[in-house]
């Protein structure tokens, strides 16, 4: 516009106007000057100053600090007082800042994210319960699995008609001890279903001296390890649409974890089995896949253009969450693997009876290559 109007001086008005594309009326409606800012008059219903300083009074005193505004207009009412309408209440309010909803909300618990660390078998272990479709619409088969985050090796299963927290003791009660469990050494991580949550489950972990740890409410990233087996167990060619009987569904899942165990080669353990991990033969089978593909290298490196083949790294490290400082690659269950030897313990879990540091210990050897509980 300054410059419009410094070139109208030597042109004229049209021409400067024309030159920077700018109507006529808009150059003289910026020449006029701004209109004083005036102030409308109050209606004459508006209420007083101190009118509604009596107002806010009222909506914050003890009597109704946490009432509604329409709540407190009806007592008041019910009292022969008026101050004004609940519009009104609520403008005053809304111009002072105050919250409309005014009634004590439910507040949840602030969860903490689990953050668990596995160096070795044994340390973390991870269970869940997932249903089974039976012969007819609406029956189910309730699958108990307890899972170690570290070698994925399937410590224990049940299959049972119902879920029931006294089966749920039972199958932790035995798992630990085939695993031969020590006070201090587990921590077992868990949804928040009513079997993991419920009070003889806990207080059976505390006499055990096992630490346990429950996922954020609705959260299934908390607990990757036991939704992939799941999905591992549900994708399999051979998984039925329904199962015709509790027989059945218990001769397939000894079938799935047998294989599981000992001869599905996982990719989140360096293409290892869970069995050759659980119990400490990993590392020498990975020396020994080695020496195989060293072979095929001294023979003809032309073959192998970047770098000598290797075979897929073991992890040292296994995380439920890992701290956002660290870094990590994720495996196909969606959990993260940490090549590290960091020996950093598990936080923001549940202890009961224990301390909030796992025990970072060797590998457990076990002596047979599948472990079952049935019911």
């Amino acid at each position: 516009m300054a410059a419009t109007r410094s070139l109208s001086t030597t042109i004229g008005i049209k021409p400067a106007c024309a030159a920077f594309g700018l109507a006529r009326s808009g150059f003289y409606r910026g020449q006029a000057p701004a209109p004083a800012p005036t102030q409308r008059p109050s209606p004459p219903r508006t209420l007083s100053p101190d009118e509604r300083q009596t107002v806010l009074a009222t909506l914050h005193s003890d009597r109704f600090i946490d009432h509604a505004p329409a709540t407190v207009y009806a007592t008041l009412l019910d009292k022969g007082r008026y101050h004004c309408s609940i519009r009104t209440l609520y403008r005053i309010l809304n111009e002072q800042a105050g919250v409309p909803e005014r009634r004590n909300q439910l507040r949840h618990p602030v969860y903490q994210k689990p953050e668990l660390l596995a160096t070795a078998p044994n340390q973390v272990w991870s269970w869940n319960i997932t249903k089974l479709l039976g012969p007819v619409k609406w029956t189910y088969f309730h699958l108990y699995v307890i899972l170690d985050i570290f070698s994925r090796y399937v410590t224990g299963w049940m299959l049972a008609p119902r879920e029931s927290t006294t089966l749920a003791q039972r199958l932790i009660a035995e798992t630990c001890a085939k695993q031969g469990i020590g006070p201090g050494q587990l921590f077992l991580h868990a949804d928040r279903g009513t079997s993991m949550t419920s009070k003889p489950v806990a207080l059976l972990l505390a006499e055990l001296g096992v630490t346990r740890s429950h996922s954020r409410p609705q959260v299934s990233n908390d607990n990757p390890f036991s939704e992939a087996q799941f999905k591992t167990l549900k994708y399999r060619p051979e998984f039925p649409e329904r199962f015709g009987s509790i027989e059945d569904a218990r001769v397939f899942c000894q079938r799935f974890f047998s294989w599981y165990n000992g001869e599905h080669h996982h990719a989140g353990i360096g293409l290892m089995t869970p069995a050759a991990m659980h119990d400490g033969r990993a590392a020498t089978m990975r020396d020994a896949r080695q020496q195989v593909l060293s072979a095929p290298y001294a023979a003809h490196p032309e073959r192998f253009v970047r770098k000598p083949p290797q075979p897929p790294r073991l992890p040292h490290a296994v995380w439920i969450n890992p701290p956002k400082e660290k870094t990590a690659s994720q495996d196909r269950a969606g959990a993260t693997i940490l090549i590290t030897d960091d020996p950093r313990v598990a936080r923001n879990v549940e202890g009961i009876g224990v301390g909030s540091e796992p025990v970072v210990g060797s590998p457990y050897a076990i002596t047979t290559p599948t472990d079952e509980v049935l019911h």
